[in-house]
């Protein structure tokens, strides 16, 4: 499916309560950082996944986005956009948020429309999201190229924070956003209008949230983000992407799931 062009509405970044440190000791065995057991400090991409419940053509790419879901070396979001909810079904997880990065994705690529299912990869192209052979080839291609993820984020937490650290790039691009994308756990549901009536389908990391919370500029650098933002949330995964001059998403340079204790 694909929908013409309209005024791209800016997503507002909420600030968290997140901070850049050098990092300092934590006193006691209960407040030892914890390394997260499936740790991927550069993982093969992220695929960005813009679908909707009310697609027709939406469910295949669902069910390939849950293979990648699974994958521990592939950071796999979904975003289901509102703009097919006039066919009859009103996407149960579906959020403006969500639609207007998939326009401000539409004005970095200079595309004039945007469609559904769309899967992003790495920030840096777009492909049908319902195509294996042309996500697979993309990740591959791009890992090959050196245009997969150059710099590596590792997460890690105590009690009461969770550190992401963000690697040195090098000679590589010097500036990017600490982008977090909070999503919910797996659920099921039963389309009852629309396209897709009468199919169940389970979604797998529905984002629900976007905030930028920090900045990184070329060199290792440690934030810190609250355990209670993180426990309070169904899952959790962070971004270092750069963004233009103009506002709008550019290359992923390196991302990673903050798991929950």
């Amino acid at each position: 499916m694909a929908m013409a062009s309209r005024k791209s509405l800016w997503l507002a970044a909420l600030a968290l309560a997140f901070s850049a440190s050098a990092g300092a000791g934590h006193a006691g065995e209960s407040d030892r950082a914890q390394t997260d057991r499936v740790q991927i400090e550069k993982p093969l991409g992220v695929v960005e996944l813009f679908t909707s419940q009310g697609c027709s053509s939406c469910p295949p790419a669902d069910t390939l986005f849950s293979e990648l879901a699974a994958k521990e070396d592939i950071v796999a979001l979904a975003y289901h956009v509102d703009y097919w909810d006039y066919l009859g079904w009103q996407d149960t997880l579906g959020r403006k948020e969500n639609t207007e990065r998939q326009y401000d994705y539409m004005r970095a690529f200079g595309s004039r429309s945007v469609y559904t299912p769309q899967a992003v990869i790495n920030g840096r192209v777009h492909v049908n999201g319902a195509n294996r052979g042309e996500v697979d080839g993309a990740l591959a291609r791009m890992a090959k190229s050196g245009e997969g993820m150059r710099v590596a984020v590792k997460v890690s937490r105590t009690s009461d924070r969770v550190m992401i650290d963000a690697g040195d790039a090098g000679n590589g691009p010097s500036d990017a956003h600490v982008v977090i994308v909070y999503f919910d756990p797996p659920q099921t549901v039963k389309v009852g209008e629309g396209e897709n009536t009468g199919r169940k389908m389970t979604y797998w990391n529905a984002v629900t949230g976007i905030q930028t919370a920090g900045m990184w500029h070329g060199k290792a650098q440690r934030y810190e983000l609250p355990m209670s933002e993180i426990a309070k949330k169904g899952g959790c995964a962070v971004l270092l992407q750069s963004v233009g001059k103009d506002g709008m998403p550019g290359p992923i340079l390196g991302a990673a799931f903050i798991h929950k204790p």
